[in-house]
């Protein structure tokens, strides 16, 4: 089975540090869960993380947040140690947004509302708020659903809100975790030009993405890590992960086969 072609067209050239996570350990009950843990986020680019179930994708994306601390090693954001920073103050000095797998909204609140209550707490001009919410809402197509509650919102509109919260910040890093969880093919299609572009638009931005579907995420980054057994067993660019032959033992398999 081939990868899927990129659709991407630009090539990813700035090399500038976003984040950082130097030699990272963390256990949870005498389990370990990362050991020893190296990675780098750069701006400007796309950077994929596959891992099985329970290998510590999302605990990564935490440490990252702010939402828990490492047993050892350093958080690095934007060249400051930001290990004993709490979430609020990650998220305000750093810009850092985050997407979740599973809400993330207000499901009684409509579209617009959910829009407006997290609007209102970033950006304090009333007139900047107004004018960036309504560009993210024509700019994600969601015009004609802006009063209906999230809770009867379809699974890609619910993400696509989501997103849309995330950005009314302006990130610099923007985290999404299992974003293409329980979506049909048509809508991750969706999804994925809609991250693409966001890099297009802003060469300086940093997208991660945690995902277990490896054909759609390799399909879309400049780079992906697989986390398996605690450790960073590969890296690489797509072309080159799918080659790796520890990757392939420990994780793809025969899942891409020429």
């Amino acid at each position: 089975m081939a990868l899927i072609k990129k659709f991407r067209i630009k090539e990813f050239k700035n090399k500038k540090p976003a984040a950082k996570l130097e030699k990272v350990s963390l256990s949870f009950d005498k389990r370990q869960i990362l050991d020893n843990i190296n990675i780098n986020l750069n701006s400007g680019e796309i950077v994929g993380l596959l891992g099985p179930n329970g290998a510590g994708k999302s605990t990564l994306f935490n440490l990252l947040m702010g939402l828990i601390k490492p047993d050892f090693g350093k958080i690095i954001i934007e060249n400051t140690d930001a290990t004993n920073y709490p979430i609020y103050l990650r998220a305000r000095k750093f810009k850092l947004g985050y997407v979740p797998q599973y809400g993330g909204y207000f499901h009684d609140l409509t579209l617009m509302e959910n829009l407006k209550a997290v609007g209102e707490i970033i950006i304090k001009n009333e007139r900047e708020r107004e004018e960036k919410i309504n560009s993210l809402i024509s700019k994600f197509a969601l015009d004609n659903v802006q009063e209906i509650k999230a809770k009867f919102l379809s699974g890609g509109q619910r993400r696509k809100l989501v997103i849309c919260m995330a950005l009314l910040g302006d990130p610099k890093i923007l985290l999404c975790d299992e974003i293409f969880a329980a979506l049909d093919v048509l809508t991750i299609h969706m999804l994925k030009e809609i991250l693409v572009n966001l890099q297009n638009e802003n060469p300086k931005i940093c997208i991660v993405i945690c995902e277990h579907q490896a054909r759609e995420l390799l399909s879309i980054v400049d780079r992906a890590l697989i986390l398996s057994n605690c450790k960073i067993i590969a890296e690489g660019s797509p072309s080159n992960l799918i080659k790796d032959e520890k990757a392939k033992s420990q994780y793809f398999g025969d899942f891409f086969k020429n």
